[in-house]
């Protein structure tokens, strides 16, 4: 049953007039009676009563009208909804962000979205790429900033990847330190220092990402968290490779070096979408924002 039957239907009923109905919907009146008759034979029932002035609802009238009436306010409804969505009057954005995209790239694009637009709930969740890819699939995220990793390639089948920038590394060492008066470092030139590390053996983390091959470093002290990282090696304990991302964080007592050319290492950042599947108006919005913040980076 077309929905515009039902609205001419609510309308005559309202109005008890065929000929007011039709002014208030701008028909024709003869439109309008051959609306309500199209009606009538598809329920093959009448609905109204045909009178010398005006119209009345039959028994079958009374109980259709406000089925009728709640069919078409549930349709506005959704329309309305619909429209909020578009224009981002409400709902919500649910971002996924490995650590260091959490030190300054998300967290600033999610403060100018929510400045846009402040009806739509926000949410932020921390984690590696892997964890974050799996809450993309399992519908627990609407969209994940993660990184490239040697654990393997993304895939390409069930996630989109839209680029964001590609990040460097950096070494920290104390202001102390014998190089840091240097503005670039080879990596050989760090041999008998310490490394710190978030892990002393696993194949997948920054560190070891990023070495040539061939290139052992001497990991003394594992600390999973930037705060330890950079306490250790203000300290003098170590050195670190740093993300760009997490250089606004770096305390005064520290050193930033970049790596020569031979030695340098870069990582991809992306936000990532399930593949396959429209992107909703907050997540489209969100990765104008994640652009933005993005390009102060490069």
């Amino acid at each position: 049953m077309e929905t515009q039957l039902l609205e001419v239907f609510r309308t005559v009923a309202r109005l008890k007039s065929i000929t007011a109905a039709a002014q208030t919907l701008r028909y024709t009146q003869s439109a309008v009676s051959r609306q309500i008759a199209a009606l009538e034979a598809e329920l093959g029932v009448r609905v109204f009563d045909r009178l010398p002035r005006g119209v009345e609802l039959t028994a079958e009238g009374r109980e259709l009208l406000p089925n009728a009436e709640a069919v078409l306010d549930r349709l506005a409804a959704a329309r309305r909804g619909l429209d909020d969505l578009r224009g981002l009057g409400r709902g919500r954005l649910r971002v996924g962000a490995f650590p260091t995209a959490v030190a300054a790239l998300v967290p600033r694009a999610l403060a100018s979205f929510r400045t846009a637009y402040p009806e739509v709930r926000l949410s932020l969740v921390e984690g590696l790429t892997p964890r974050l890819l799996d809450r993309l699939a399992d519908g627990a995220a609407d969209v994940a900033v993660v990184s490239t990793s040697p654990a393997g390639q993304f895939e390409a089948d069930r996630f989109e990847l839209h680029h964001l920038l590609d990040e460097r590394l950096l070494v920290a060492v104390a202001r102390d330190h014998r190089l840091a008066r240097r503005r670039t470092v080879r990596l050989a030139e760090l041999a008998e220092d310490a490394f710190i590390a978030g892990s002393a053996t696993a194949e997948e983390t920054l560190l070891r990402a990023s070495l040539p091959s061939g290139f052992e470093p001497r990991i003394d002290i594992v600390a999973a968290e930037w705060t330890g990282k950079f306490g250790c090696v203000a300290a003098g304990l170590g050195v670190a490779l740093v993300p760009a991302l997490a250089t606004r964080s770096i305390p005064a007592d520290i050193t930033l070096l970049r790596l020569d050319k031979k030695d340098e290492s870069v990582r991809q950042i992306y936000a990532a979408t399930l593949a396959g599947r429209t992107r909703p108006p907050a997540v489209a919005r969100f990765l104008d924002h994640l652009d933005e913040v993005a390009a102060t980076f490069r």
